[in-house]
């Protein structure tokens, strides 16, 4: 878990600027006056019974029954623009942010889906009347609503809002739901960024700051915030890019069963449960089963499916459950064919991101400013000895047949963006003693093997390789790596029946979306993360 940063011990003492201090006396002014006109609001009581009533109240959950179908139209909170100007439009949105101006107005910000809107209520004759003002300050952050008005041209932007140059005149207001007056966190708090904490530490206040834990204890309310909006979105993306980039490519989507007798990639790593009896375990990936399929002649496959690991973890790119998008083809000549597809995937994958998530990424960088990843148009490729000399030549001594930590594997990151100009890159040909048992050896040094590993940012995100297609060699690969081999004969058997040379590659999502948009912690790319310590929500 990401810890918590520590308090500032020491008060800041700077004696502030003549502007800062003028600013300053400006924001409690407007507080206060925001708070008088809050009391104000709540203040007025008004008995007798109001003619306009039916423009507003808590919608009866009689009505919510799916009771009927009306024919209505919602533009979505994205789609108010200025090109509405005039029109009556019925909106739904969570309620944002309240601001009372007077006993006869207020100010409420409606959010949809990280975008948000300002909507004025304003008394008037036959339209809007006092008790209607007062309804609406009644209502809680985060309740959902109905609001119908007339969308017109503010004077000036609303800067704090993401459809700046619009606002609704609101004329009816319905709440749909409401939310529980006191949340546990605010959106507000959960969307701030740490620069923002950081820059108000530095003037002697202390903003809240939500910390990784409490955001996923209450993952309902904290992926509500634009930056999580965004963040989920671009998984969206990546999965569906994945998909479609491979159906051009002649692969088939396939579907592999993630429980299994024996463990699929060995060691002791895994989830073991009791099957009818039968000792079984979840799937530590689908490698078995998309091999098997290559044996079966689908030629080209590819998977997106849940992958379970059951090591004790504790670190920010590691999960007990996540997101794999795995593929295994057919190799006519070389593992390079694999690579092949990796290289053009990926570059196809970034490019359309940064085109069609460009208001996701400026919302993530909002709350996590980030610099866009570089990479090349033809990804570099470097073997395992190549990196290990760069290494070395840097001063970090590196076993040649040993695997790479994470501090090796950072270093390395940087000295090939400064040396290629690419956070992007393949090391390939790694010793085969640190891959698992199906990996195919080097035809001319078998302490090597024919497999890959590619970096983001410096930091492992595919393992692939040629597989290991003839029984025999399996058999004894699996000996060698203490696996039982009655566990996996059904596996090995496939093999027996004609299997062609094959290879292929696992990538997690989370762990694509982390390095891309430069996010400290998987976590925050993983909806509902499940690590050592967390089973809930």
């Amino acid at each position: 878990m990401e810890p918590e940063k520590p308090q500032m011990e020491e008060e800041i003492t700077k004696t502030p600027s003549k502007k800062e201090a003028a600013k300053e006396e400006r924001r409690r002014k407007k507080e206060a006056l925001a708070a008088a006109s809050a009391a104000a609001v709540s203040a007025v009581t008004i008995d007798e019974p109001d003619p306009l009533s039916s423009n507003y109240g808590d919608i009866e959950l009689n009505d919510l029954q799916s009771k009927s179908i009306t024919g209505r139209k919602w533009t979505e909170v994205g789609s108010i623009i200025p090109e509405l100007k005039d029109q009556v439009i019925l909106t739904r949105g969570r309620v944002h942010t309240i601001r009372p101006v007077s006993k006869k107005m207020v100010f409420v910000v409606v959010r949809e889906r990280g975008f948000t809107v300002q909507c004025v209520l304003n008394v008037k004759p036959e339209l809007v009347s006092l008790q209607m003002v007062k309804f609406a300050t009644s209502l809680s952050k985060e309740s959902i609503v109905d609001i119908e008005g007339s969308v017109s041209i503010p004077a000036k932007p609303i800067t704090g809002c993401t459809q700046q140059q619009v606002e609704v005149q609101i004329s009816k207001l319905y709440c749909v739901n409401r939310a529980m007056p006191t949340l546990p966190i605010n959106i507000e708090d959960a969307a701030r960024s740490e620069v923002e904490i950081e820059q108000a530490l530095e003037k002697g206040e202390q903003l809240v700051r939500v910390n990784q834990d409490t955001r996923l204890n209450f993952r309902i309310l904290d992926i509500r915030t634009p930056a999580n909006q965004g963040i989920f979105r671009i998984q969206c993306q990546v999965e569906n890019i994945f998909r479609q980039f491979l159906l051009s490519e002649g692969f088939v989507g396939i579907h592999t069963p993630k429980l299994i007798g024996g463990s699929s990639e060995g060691g002791s790593a895994v989830f073991r449960l009791d099957y009818k009896g039968q000792p079984a375990c979840l799937a530590q990936s689908p490698q078995l089963h998309k091999q098997m399929a290559i044996c079966g002649d689908f030629g080209r496959v590819f998977e997106i499916g849940p992958v379970f690991r059951a090591e004790d973890s504790f670190t920010h790119r590691h999960l007990c459950e996540f997101t794999g998008l795995d593929a295994e083809m057919e190799i006519k000549e070389h593992y390079s064919e694999v690579m092949d597809i990796v290289g053009r995937l990926f570059v196809a994958m970034f490019d359309s991101l940064n085109e069609i998530c460009k208001k996701e990424l400026e919302a993530i960088g909002r709350q996590y400013p980030f610099e866009p990843l570089k990479y090349l148009r033809k990804t570099l490729r470097l073997t395992f000895a190549e990196g290990v000399q760069m290494l070395k030549e840097a001063g970090v001594e590196v076993d040649p047949l040993g695997d790479l930590n994470t501090e090796s594997e950072r270093k390395l990151g940087q000295l090939v963006a400064e040396k290629y100009g690419t956070e992007f890159y393949i090391l390939h040909k790694y010793p085969l003693a640190v891959r698992p048992f199906y990996t195919m050896p080097c035809h001319d040094n078998p302490s090597y093997s024919n497999s890959f590993d590619v970096f983001i940012r410096g930091e492992e995100i595919i393992s692939g390789a040629q597989r290991v297609h003839v029984p025999e060699l399996l058999e004894k690969r699996a000996g060698e790596c203490g696996i039982d081999v009655k566990t996996i004969s059904t596996y090995v058997d496939s093999f027996r029946y004609g299997a062609p040379p094959h290879g292929g590659f696992g990538v997690g999502l989370e762990r694509v979306v982390m390095l891309f948009c430069a996010l400290n912690n998987i976590r925050k790319t993983s909806l509902f993360p499940r690590d050592p310590q967390r089973i809930a929500p």
